[in-house]
């Protein structure tokens, strides 16, 4: 009983997070709740592993989505790289079908491209996103990605 109340305790403290970095079996820590979530649909959380510095000209971060969270349409000027290192995801360019995302897979988005990226509705999803090109790269954020247009 002790042991159920702490598991309760611990689950109620982090909000639940600690159950999904378990069950997703990332590499990399959860991290803190994001601090652009109001960029984003539903609720993730980043670990930035490599900070904006002038030494690596790149920004890096683990992000991880519950499920059926997602960005906004955005566009970075500089570019992104996106490294899936678990669940399933999703990806998309304006104009272009969606693409479903699996541990392992790459996607390099041209500079510009405005897109967006997230979890799948029935699965939590994490990637290490990669900002290139710094200190130039910047990114805009627009519109909330609707309800029709994720599925």
């Amino acid at each position: 009983m002790k042991k159920l109340l702490f598991i309760i305790s611990l689950l109620l403290m982090t909000g639940g997070s600690l159950a999904m970095a378990e069950e997703l079996n990332q590499p990399f820590a959860l991290g803190e709740i994001n601090p652009y979530s109001k960029y984003f649909t539903g609720t993730t959380h980043l670990n930035r592993l490599v900070a904006k510095d002038d030494i690596w000209n790149s920004s890096i971060g683990n992000v991880t989505f519950d499920k059926g969270a997602r960005t906004n349409w955005h566009k970075h000027s500089g570019g992104q790289i996106l490294l899936v290192t678990a669940g399933e995801g999703r990806y998309q360019e304006k104009g272009k079908e969606i693409q479903i995302l699996k541990k392992g897979d790459v996607v390099k988005i041209p500079p510009n491209a405005e897109h967006w990226h997230g979890a799948a509705p029935n699965s939590e999803f994490a990637h290490i996103s990669i900002e290139p090109n710094l200190p130039n790269n910047e990114t805009t954020w627009l519109d909330a990605v609707t309800d029709e247009e994720y599925r």
